[in-house]
C-alpha cells in the first residue's frame, strides 16, 4: 500500500509540476487560472485532470480543439510516479526521503523546461540552493561544510568555465542557469557527488552529442542545453553515487 500511494502521489506531483514546465518560462501564474488548452483558452474538465489517464481518455487531443496534447504531460507523470517510488525504495519512509522527492521534481522540471527554452528559471534554483544547504545541515548526509564547498565548487567550476570561453573563445561557453543549477545540485550532494554529477553530465553530454552530429547533422556549433545532462548526472550520483565511487576508488586498490 506504501508503495501504491508515493506512486500515485509522484503521478500527482507529476501532473502539478507540467503546469510549472509550461508556466515558468512565461512567467505566468502556476496557481491561475485554472488547466486549460493552451491552444483555444477552454478549461480541462476535473476528470481529464487525472494523470496519464486524462491524456489516455481524450486520446492524446483537446476534447474543444482536437489539438494534440503534448507527450510530455503522461511521460513527466510516469517519470515522477516511478522516480518517487524508487526514493522511497533507496532511502525509506524517512525526512531525507521527503527531500529527496522535492529535488528530483525540480531536476525534471529543469530538464523540459531547459530543452523546450534553453532557459533554467531562478525560481527553481535559487530556493533550491538555501533549501539544500538548510537539509545538508540537518537530515541529509553530506552535512554543512560538504554542502557549502559542493556548491562553491560546483558554482565556482562553471563559473570559471563561463569566463574563460568569454575570453579565449570569444562566446559563452556556460550559462549563468547552468552555474546556478550545479551550485544547487552541489548543496545537496555535497562535493564528492558534484563532482561525480559534472563527470556524467559531460559524459552523457559528449556521447549524445557525437549522436547528434553523426545521426542527425548537427554541428559542433549548435546549442545544445545542458541542463538536461546535469539533472541526469544529479539522480544517477543521488541513486547510485556511492557506488560508483567506491567502485572508483577500488581501482587504485588493485
Amino acid at each position: 500500500m506504501l508503495d501504491l500511494s508515493i506512486f500515485l502521489f509522484g503521478l500527482v506531483v507529476g501532473s502539478f509540476v507540467n503546469v510549472c514546465i509550461y508556466r515558468l518560462p512565461r512567467h505566468e501564474s502556476i496557481a491561475f487560472p485554472a488547466s486549460h488548452c493552451p491552444n483555444c483558452k477552454t478549461p480541462v474538465r476535473p476528470w481529464h485532470n487525472i494523470p496519464i489517464i486524462g491524456f489516455l481518455m481524450l486520446m492524446g487531443k483537446c476534447r474543444a480543439c482536437e489539438s494534440r496534447i503534448s507527450w510530455r504531460y503522461p511521460l513527466v507523470e510516469l517519470l515522477h510516479g516511478l522516480g518517487f517510488l524508487f526514493i522511497l525504495r533507496q532511502f525509506g519512509p524517512s525526512p531525507q526521503t521527503l527531500v529527496y522527492l522535492a529535488f528530483f521534481s525540480s531536476l525534471v522540471a529543469v530538464i523540459f523546461i531547459d530543452l523546450s527554452h534553453q532557459i533554467i528559471p531562478d525560481v527553481i534554483t535559487l530556493p533550491g540552493i538555501v533549501i539544500g544547504v538548510v537539509a545538508a545541515s540537518t537530515i541529509l548526509p553530506p552535512g554543512p561544510l560538504d554542502s557549502i564547498i559542493g556548491l562553491f565548487l560546483g558554482g565556482g567550476i562553471f563559473y570559471l568555465v563561463a569566463i574563460l570561453s568569454l575570453k579565449i573563445l570569444k562566446k559563452e561557453g556556460m550559462g549563468g542557469g547552468d552555474i546556478k543549477l550545479i551550485a544547487m545540485i552541489g548543496a545537496f550532494l555535497g562535493w564528492q557527488g558534484v563532482l561525480l554529477t559534472i563527470f556524467l553530465a559531460s559524459l552523457s553530454g559528449a556521447i549524445i552529442g557525437i549522436l547528434m552530429i553523426l545521426l542527425r547533422g548537427r554541428s559542433r556549433a549548435d546549442l545544445i542545453p545542458f541542463g538536461p545532462y546535469l539533472a541526469f548526472g544529479a539522480v544517477t550520483s543521488l541513486f547510485w553515487g556511492s557506488g560508483i565511487l567506491h567502485w572508483y576508488f577500488s581501482l587504485g586498490r588493485l
